[in-house]
């Protein structure tokens, strides 16, 4: 009996604890104006989150709630857990005291706080000075422990301590990052980061952003102006027009800034970027491959809708293998897939460059893969420039509407259109580009819409139940 009881008395504690809210907190994407992006963040359950966003786009104020949800155990999405302990690290203790302390602030119920510590300044008006740590009542028992840490202060003060999560409020050097990595490991803890990426292309556009060691628990998104409802509209417009190109990609769009510009600018991971489904197999067309040694070798397979919209459903991306090793990986997803065979062979497009032999090699790489069971075609246009042109039309065409779209498992053809971009001359950089050559080898292999005939309704009419009939199927 005694045992219900005490249950029933810690239940109320809950539930008392979580009703002396704080204000802000409760009306955080509450009501009629939600922040969709923060809300996005907050959902993710990817351990190493960070959003890039523009000044005022929102990306600090997720960053101040979601610490504050960790601390208390009261997250919406996530397992909440007690005794939680957690780092806030900003570029230094001035802006620390400003902006991700101020914020936190804002987020806390005086009736939370069990102990605050000072670095500098008075625990009676905490948000004047610099706070060293601080320990937040949780709604399970005991207290959460928030500390706050300055890049400043170098490597050697981010050792030792094991943590539930970090909070990077902009972008940190390279080595503290990595020392936070590990003070997360020992608990699966979690770390994200807020910037605006002012500093142009850093360890944090490779490692995070273009995700090139493609780690399944690395997430990211960009915030602008636009997307936070609670800027004035007039407000965005007006500083828009008075700032140049370059601060705007950086400072209202949360863009990385490239010497030579992006060559795919069209590209936005939130639209062309989508969860792999089911595709039918009568939208299944065609495979691209762009051959390699040590370079990697990339294959795509590319599906089309009766829209003429173009799929990336599937990738085989490895470098330093033989093209037995190759045709088997292609064969074996072909099966997967379910994909058509052409006299018992799979058809693929692949580079004319295949065609060469080499003084070591009594067959070309063409010759190969066909007495593998791949049937390659090496007719595709390699017009650089026109094909650019051609993937930019995919990806965002005259009429402003997205033709292209990749499924997220393609991560390394991703990861490649990011960062793609022009060179100091007229070229982009030959770099990275493997799965982008295949690209365009399919989609100029393709007619644009825009030289399709016009359509009779009649005609538009059969397709429209056509689209109907296979949707059903999904």
């Amino acid at each position: 009996m005694r045992e219900v009881v005490n249950q029933i008395l810690k239940i109320e504690n809950i539930l008392k604890t979580r009703n002396q809210t704080n204000s802000k907190l409760k009306k955080y994407n509450k009501g009629s104006l939600i922040h969709k992006k923060q809300m996005q963040f907050h959902k993710c359950k990817k351990r190493n989150r960070w959003v890039f966003g523009g000044n005022r786009s929102g990306k600090t104020e997720c960053g101040a709630v979601e610490t504050v949800w960790l601390a208390r155990g009261i997250h919406p999405y996530k397992e909440n857990k007690k005794n939680i302990s957690g780092w806030i690290v900003s570029l230094s203790h001035q802006v620390q005291r400003d902006v991700a302390q101020n914020k936190i602030l804002e987020y806390i119920n005086p009736y939370w706080i069990k102990e605050v510590v000072m670095r500098e300044g008075r625990k009676s008006s905490a948000k004047y000075g610099i706070i060293d740590f601080i320990l937040i009542k949780n709604v399970f028992g005991g207290a959460s422990k928030l500390a706050f840490k300055s890049c400043d202060q170098g490597r050697e003060k981010f050792q030792g301590t094991s943590l539930d999560f970090v909070w990077f409020d902009e972008e940190p050097p390279q080595d503290i990052y990595r020392e936070c990595q590990m003070r997360v490991m020992d608990k699966k803890g979690e770390i994200f980061g807020t910037m605006t990426p002012l500093k142009g292309l850093t360890w944090v556009y490779d490692e995070i952003y273009l995700n090139q060691c493609a780690d399944s628990e690395v997430w990211s998104i960009f915030m602008e102006w636009n997307d936070n409802p609670f800027l004035n509209k007039e407000e965005i417009t007006h500083l828009t027009q008075t700032l140049s190109s370059d601060e705007l990609e950086s400072r209202r769009y949360g863009r990385f800034i490239h010497n030579g510009g992006l060559v795919y600018g069209e590209f936005d991971p939130s639209i062309h970027i989508i969860e792999p489904f089911n595709v039918p197999t009568e939208w299944y067309d065609n495979i691209s491959i762009d051959p390699g040694l040590n370079n990697p070798l990339s294959a795509h397979w590319y599906a089309e809708d009766f829209d003429g919209n173009i799929y990336v459903i599937a990738e085989h991306y490895e470098a330093r293998q033989t093209v037995l090793y190759h045709a088997s990986k292609i064969k074996e997803i072909c099966q997967t897939l379910n994909w058509p065979l052409f006299q018992g062979k799979v058809r693929a497009l692949i580079d004319s460059a295949s065609n060469q032999r080499t003084l070591a090699g009594e067959k070309s790489v063409s010759e190969l893969f066909n007495d593998c069971g791949i049937l390659v075609s090496t007719s595709v246009n390699k017009d650089l420039f026109s094909g650019i042109n051609k993937v930019k039309w995919f990806l965002k065409d005259v009429e402003n509407k997205t033709r292209l779209f990749i499924f997220k498992s393609c991560v390394n053809l991703i990861r490649e259109i990011k960062g793609y971009s022009w060179g100091n001359g007229e070229k982009p950089m030959k770099k990275n580009d493997h799965a982008l050559d295949e690209l365009r080898y399919y989609l100029m292999s393709k007619n644009s819409r825009t030289e399709k005939p016009n359509k009779t309704e009649i005609q538009k009419n059969k397709e429209k139940l056509i689209r109907k009939i296979k949707n059903t199927n999904f």
